[in-house]
């Protein structure tokens, strides 16, 4: 089985990934203009994203405008939305079930618990990773197929940016971050399925040193009990004793 220095790499990892996703979701830069003219009353740069697009100008203005409209959107970019919305969900999931399949942490039962939360978890990141590259990979696909169309002008041709960027990174990490996980779960099982976490020691030996002093006790009371004669044990007069 995985280290518990692993599992701790592999959340990090997770972590990374988690926010790399909800920054990417974020930006307005997913594809950037190559080359609008020069212009001074013209736009210098143009960026798009999956919410707002927005717009620097020559005179140093910068203006951004949202996207209202779902359906008058293209089918790659509604997909993008979606897809980037449920790879968060599912990650921030994932980073819950993960901190209670860390061996390092006190919670989340015994061992068998902690291993099926972390199955789960890696279940979780490498699903969100998966929902994370399918619209970075169709982004870039479309954004590449119109810039090498000869019928696109010039000036409405665009390149992947930067955000793009960040959602293949962060999937790398989500991939990486769940594989951890689900090979921490991996191997030969030893001893009992469920192991109750034990206390401190010192809490421990409190517990034995006060088992030990009522068995004592239990011990001397019987042994007196024992001891009384039967006659000790009467508790009324007899008739017989006046006869």
């Amino acid at each position: 089985m995985a280290s518990t220095g692993m599992q701790i790499f592999g959340f990090v990892l997770a972590l990374l990934g988690i926010m790399g996703a909800m920054v990417a979701t974020l930006l307005p830069n997913w594809k950037v203009s190559a080359d609008v003219g020069s212009n001074i009353i013209t736009a210098i740069s143009q960026m798009q994203g999956l919410w707002m697009d927005c717009t620097w100008y020559s005179t140093g203005m910068f203006s951004c405008t949202l996207k209202y409209s779902v359906l008058s959107l293209p089918a790659y970019l509604q997909t993008a939305r979606t897809t980037m919305v449920l790879c968060c969900v599912l990650a921030a999931m994932g980073l819950c079930l993960a901190s209670l399949g860390l061996k390092c942490t006190r919670w989340g039962g015994g061992r068998r618990s902690k291993r099926h939360a972390a199955i789960a978890s890696g279940g979780c990141f490498v699903a969100a990773g998966f929902l994370c590259l399918v619209p970075a990979s169709w982004f870039t696909n479309e954004v590449i197929t119109n810039f090498l169309d000869s019928s696109v002008p010039e000036s409405n041709k665009f390149e992947p940016g930067g955000a793009v960027y960040v959602a293949f990174v962060s999937a790398g990490f989500l991939f990486v971050g769940g594989s951890i996980f689900c090979m921490s779960c991996s191997g030969k099982r030893h001893g009992p399925q469920d192991l109750v976490l034990l206390p401190p020691p010192d809490k421990l030996l409190l517990q034995q040193q006060q088992q030990q002093l009522l068995q004592q006790q239990q011990q001397e009371l019987q042994h007196q009990y024992c001891s009384l004669s039967p006659l000790d044990n009467k508790t009324g007069y007899s008739l017989q004793d006046y006869v």
